[in-house]
């Protein structure tokens, strides 16, 4: 395993490139390589064990891997392959595997693949009962032959898994009625054993983008909230939100913000998710709308039916992009990609008040390469920032709090 991991101090401002530790020197990336390993990573998604692991699910190699490591990410074990065979796995922009564990130490992974050159695809999930030594055979999350793609997956505080996704099934009846149909749908299942086997899929919402990331958080009761970008009438798609009930159901679908985004094309650029422990929804998103452009923050008191008025995120000029935020017991943050025609940066910003102050954005780290989404993960007591560059490998760096 060649790989970087860097430590980055954060205090009142943050000095780009400040590195006070570094580990494990030869980092240099092959993301364009063929092999599995971490170093060939295109796509890598973090996530906290409750005893304080880091697992981490990657793409490289045409597979799906996976590793752990009890030491903030010095060294990883044996990477473990989940997916067999050589699998067309979804490259698309949006598109990257999941990984969830609950407390009892089960692990469900998530991906999907290209059924065609159409792009239609299929969602499988597998899981492991032994701390991640073995997988079990992915197997699809629904038997419908139609496309599903952009999977979630949690679990909720009872060791319930969720899963949603975007499904295209709905086209077929509207096609043999003679109705156009456009975009997907969202569906979910849910799972009480581990992610072994999941329940007859539902229907969320219909009408809906059909090639964006979904957000997944659970509230303060344990139920489930995803946000997705929809198709309002008019073929705008703006972003909205549904919260399970405690009978599993769905509740009503509201408007995270009127955007008023006119456009019959995939964005290829889906909205991210928290709840605090006091029940307020944070969520930043990207729209090219006609009423405002650029990446934006909405905070909503009142359980997902109204939100705050969008803040603008970021700097215009350098094309903002792939939000993601994240809260917790003392403070929320967002990171966002900027590009200035040289390097791409990773932007950060954080508020202690719950979202309504925020702090001046800070450049994080930057790449002259190619690089994958910014992502945000904590232990419980920290923030780290997860992001994947050609140049430099994977780096996992702790952020906190500047006032």
């Amino acid at each position: 395993m060649i790989r970087r991991f860097t430590i980055l101090a954060l205090a009142t401002v943050l000095a780009q490139g400040a590195a006070w530790a570094e580990m494990n020197h030869n980092h240099v990336s092959e993301t364009s390589c063929e092999d599995t390993a971490l170093r060939c990573a295109s796509k890598v998604t973090p996530v906290f064990g409750p005893d304080g692991t880091l697992w981490l699910a990657w793409m490289a190699g045409g597979q799906i891997m996976t590793a752990s490591s009890r030491d903030g990410g010095r060294t990883l074990s044996e990477p473990v392959q989940v997916t067999q065979g050589k699998p067309d796995l979804d490259w698309g922009p949006d598109a990257r595997p999941k990984i969830a564990l609950d407390t009892k130490g089960n692990i469900a992974v998530a991906f999907s693949t290209f059924r065609d050159k159409a792009f239609n695809g299929e969602v499988f999930y597998s899981g492991s009962a032994d701390g991640g030594k073995t997988f079990a055979s992915p197997r699809p999350i629904t038997d419908n032959n139609q496309s599903q793609r952009f999977e979630a997956l949690g679990f909720d505080r009872d060791g319930t898994l969720f899963a949603a996704w975007l499904d295209k099934r709905n086209r077929v009846p509207a096609a043999k009625a003679g109705r156009q149909y456009d975009g997907a749908a969202l569906f979910f299942a849910t799972s009480k054993d581990g992610g072994t086997s999941f329940t007859q899929d539902s229907l969320a919402a219909d009408s809906t983008c059909e090639c964006c990331r979904l957000g997944l958080a659970f509230d303060p009761s344990g139920h489930p909230v995803v946000a997705f970008r929809n198709i309002f009438e008019g073929s705008i798609r703006d972003h909205a939100i549904v919260t399970f009930n405690g009978q599993g159901r769905p509740g009503e679908v509201h408007r995270i913000s009127e955007d008023d985004w006119q456009i019959a094309a995939c964005p290829h650029q889906g909205p991210s998710l928290s709840i605090g422990r006091d029940g307020t929804y944070h969520v930043v998103w990207y729209t090219n709308g006609k009423k405002r452009k650029g990446l934006f923050y909405a905070r909503s008191k009142d359980g997902g039916k109204t939100f705050s008025e969008p803040l603008p995120v970021g700097e215009p000029g350098k094309g903002p992009s792939r939000p993601y935020v994240l809260t917790g017991a003392f403070a929320t943050a967002i990171v966002w990609k900027e590009f200035d025609g040289e390097r791409t940066s990773v932007k950060l910003m954080t508020s202690t008040d719950g979202g309504a102050t925020w702090s001046i954005p800070t450049t994080v780290l930057s790449t002259a390469d190619a690089s994958d989404h910014p992502l945000l993960v904590s232990d419980g007591e920290r923030y780290y920032l997860s992001w994947m560059t050609k140049a430099d490998g994977y780096i996992l760096q702790p952020i906190k709090a500047v006032p």
